[in-house]
């Protein structure tokens, strides 16, 4: 037998198991590295995060990517080579934070890397019935395990998509097994780029648990802020905060089918984007606004695609309480709109459920990985219209 194959048979059984999650998002900030102790699976799932670091990417980095991201014509040779090279630089930022927490790298079981979303493409996005679902996150597995030495699953969203799904958002499978309470029925809100939800419905209940995508978070204002100011964002709201909401534009901006769909769905920065906004001026005439309008009337969007999201689910519900993730918690005008258009919900940071709110992802993709090896398919079977599947390729270091 492959040694490395022994290996994996072993961690599998382990009552606990150390892996590292990766993280990188549509912001491209950076690389988030969780190293998580993980036991048991399924409704026995632990977790604790013994470390945590993000390592921010450089100017080069994102201009690569950027070459290519969410772009339908692209040069395929920057594509070819950045998924050897995300995957090589992946490989070197884990090997650069081991070091720092001074972990041994054969002191890890496994490494879960999400990879770099670059295009994402459900049918509903797409209107093409002749090619499925599809979604492609580069940053090559292989590079990554043989780098550092360490066992890695990869390429998560594929499965999904291969068993019906649209390839995200997969955050309800974790969030499914460690936040599910027993009184309180609870929004798990990540604003990423992209916002998305997963709703657990209290122990009991009736309801199924889901996660869907809900509209821009992060991505709009971020694609306009770098446009018009060079900066990779609008930091605290500096800039929004002197602007005024210009509601012809709001309108427009909210008039896409994708906003009125059932759950669940998902959407991507192929959709909102700059050339939404400047469509979204021309029909509401609002070409003239100032940056700082429009950048408040941006994050008064982002807010009321969450918001009506939300309304829409939780309609019937009583004790109703949201945890924010991601980047957009530390958006403080952000999270001000929130609030103001859910007045009668508990909004809390994701802290206040003992999880840094930035390493979330992070751990959820360790979560996915520990499923894959020692959990199965059936311990998610409650999650509504998603895929009870194991995900995530396996490659092996040697």
């Amino acid at each position: 037998m492959n040694p490395q194959i022994e290996k994996l048979y072993h961690i599998a059984q382990q009552k606990e198991r150390r892996i590292i999650g990766l993280m990188s998002g549509t912001s491209l900030d950076g690389l988030d590295i969780a190293l998580c102790r993980i036991g048991n699976s399924g409704q026995e799932t632990t977790l604790f995060l013994e470390n945590f670091i993000t390592i921010p990417y450089n100017t080069i980095f994102r201009q690569h990517v950027r070459e290519i991201f969410a772009k339908r014509q692209i040069d395929q040779q920057v594509l070819c080579g950045l998924h050897a090279y995300i995957g090589k630089i992946h490989g070197a930022f884990i090997n650069q934070a081991l070091k720092q927490w001074n972990v041994l790298p054969s002191d890890v079981d496994l490494i879960a890397s999400h990879g770099q979303t670059v295009y994402h493409a459900p049918q509903r996005l797409t209107g093409q019935t002749n090619f499925p679902n599809s979604t492609l996150q580069i940053g090559d597995g292989d590079h990554i395990a043989h780098i550092t030495g360490i066992l890695t699953l990869s390429d998560f969203r594929q499965k999904h998509v291969a068993a019906g799904g649209e390839g995200a958002p997969l955050a309800a499978y974790g969030d499914h097994l460690l936040f599910t309470a027993e009184t309180e029925n609870r929004f798990l809100l990540n604003i990423g780029g992209i916002s998305n939800f997963t709703f657990l419905p209290k122990q009991g209940s009736s309801l199924k648990a889901y996660a869907t995508d809900l509209g821009p978070g992060n991505t709009m204002m971020n694609q306009f802020v770098f446009e018009q100011f060079g900066l990779e964002m609008d930091q605290n709201a500096q800039i929004a905060k002197k602007g005024m909401v210009n509601t012809a534009l709001l309108k427009a901006l909210l008039t896409t089918s994708f906003l009125g769909a059932e759950f669940p769905k998902t959407t991507g920065p192929e959709l909102f984007n700059l050339a939404y906004l400047k469509n979204a001026q021309s029909v509401s005439n609002t070409s003239s606004l100032t940056p700082e309008d429009i950048l408040a009337t941006l994050n008064k969007f982002a807010a009321q695609a969450i918001t009506d999201g939300i309304k829409r689910t939780s309609k019937d519900l009583e004790n109703v309480h949201i945890y924010v993730s991601g980047g957009g918690v530390h958006n403080p005008l952000l999270m001000k709109n929130i609030r103001e258009a859910l007045p009668s919900m508990s909004v809390s940071s994701f802290s206040s459920l003992g999880l840094n709110p930035d390493v979330k992802e992070a751990c959820l993709f360790a979560l996915l990985a520990n499923e894959t090896i020692a959990g199965s398919p059936s311990h998610v079977q409650q999650i509504n219209d998603s895929p009870a599947v194991c995900m995530g390729k396996i490659s092996l270091p040697y």
